[in-house]
């Protein structure tokens, strides 16, 4: 079974973060990511950015599915 943390380091290996928290039940999983990378990107381009670093464990079924709130430190009141 996956474990949230396997999730964060993985993230946090290829985007700089100030705050990230990850929950689930194993297989299904939802993320709060605070990055000022994203900065100037839709909601939508700041998932796929999120989803190109996970995309292996999606290809693999490692991750099956994840929920994900993309923030700038700004917007996360930071």
């Amino acid at each position: 079974m996956l474990d949230p943390r396997h999730i964060e380091d993985w993230i946090r290996a290829e985007l700089d973060c100030t705050a990230l928290t990850v929950s689930g039940d194993g297989r299904h999983f939802e993320a709060v990511i605070v990055s000022p990378a994203f900065a100037g990107l839709s909601r939508i381009e700041r998932q796929r950015r999120v989803n190109a670093i996970l995309r292996p464990h999606f290809e693999s079924d490692t991750l099956h599915a994840l929920s994900m709130r993309c923030l700038t430190p700004e917007e996360a009141g930071g």
